[in-house]
């Protein structure tokens, strides 16, 4: 988040919430697809369908749904079944609520500030409309409607999204490249590395103490790149004139062994020194 946005002041808005039906309770109805549908398509005054609650002492109340002819008649070309069976389970271990919400008309005026955005946003008002108390959910009852309904949507389903089709004529289009150029490089590049052509021992022993003359310490790495020899060839190499050291401060590093090293050491040194004051006296 940016600092302009930290700037910005998001007005709080205080809605009110209307619970006069917070007692009353509920049904939540699961409708199939088909169901759906219709009443999406269905005028807001028209009757979807009828409701029935067979009561019988000491058996569970049966429930139906009986849909309108209105309704079926939205698509004549679409027959769907009418008669439909809701099995109901008690809602004992959730609280679940239904809620809905009214949204003032907007004002005519064509001005306007934040001030009576705001007081706009205010008047909204939220309503629970009841609790939840039975889950039911609709199915059909499997007669001939259901059955050719149920084929038909397996047909649909079954169908492939693309088919195979025959061209009499040649497309031009982008045909797949079986390598690309730069993998090829790629490759032959890595190819040549690892076969590189092996030098004389006695030619990579003189570079190798060519560059030791310059530095005590090397690594692997950089040998490799001075002498230009495949690694495995020059470790055996370097296992005869060199030391790997296994120790801070040179860890990981090959120097020199002792028998080729050409360096003063501080005792010739100071024998060189002692040397030169008496030929001064």
């Amino acid at each position: 988040m940016s600092k302009d946005d930290k700037d910005i002041k998001i007005p709080i808005v205080d809605k009110e919430l209307d619970l006069s039906n917070a007692g009353r309770g509920v049904w939540l109805v699961k409708v199939p697809k088909y169901i759906a549908q219709k009443w999406e398509k269905a005028p807001s005054n028209m009757d979807v369908g009828k409701l029935r609650i067979s009561k019988t002492p000491g058996q569970k109340a049966q429930v139906s749904l009986s849909l309108s002819q209105a309704v079926v008649k939205l698509d004549p070309q679409e027959e769907i079944p009418t008669e439909h069976i809701l099995d109901v389970s008690v809602v004992t271990k959730q609280t679940l609520g239904v809620f809905s919400h009214m949204v003032p008309p907007e004002s005519s005026s064509g001005s306007s500030s934040k001030e009576s955005s705001a007081s706009t946003q205010g008047s909204e008002k939220l309503y629970m409309e009841g609790r939840i108390v039975q889950k039911l959910e609709c199915r059909p009852i499997a007669d001939n409607c259901y059955m050719k309904l149920k084929l038909e949507s397996i047909r649909k389903a079954s169908v492939p999204v693309r088919k195979v089709q025959p061209i009499d004529k040649i497309v031009q289009n982008f045909k797949p490249v079986k390598d690309h150029a730069h993998n090829i490089e790629y490759r032959e590049r890595k190819k040549a590395e690892g076969k590189k052509a092996r030098d004389d021992k006695n030619a990579v022993m003189d570079m190798l103490f060519l560059a030791f003359e310059k530095h005590q310490y090397y690594n692997i790495k950089d040998l490799v790149k001075i002498t230009k020899q495949p690694i495995g060839y020059l470790k055996e190499i370097l296992k005869e004139v060199c030391d790997y050291n296994m120790k801070n401060p040179h860890k990981n590093m090959w120097e020199l062994k002792k028998e080729y090293r050409h360096y003063k050491t501080d005792d010739k040194k100071d024998e060189d020194k002692a040397g030169s004051d008496s030929d001064s006296d």
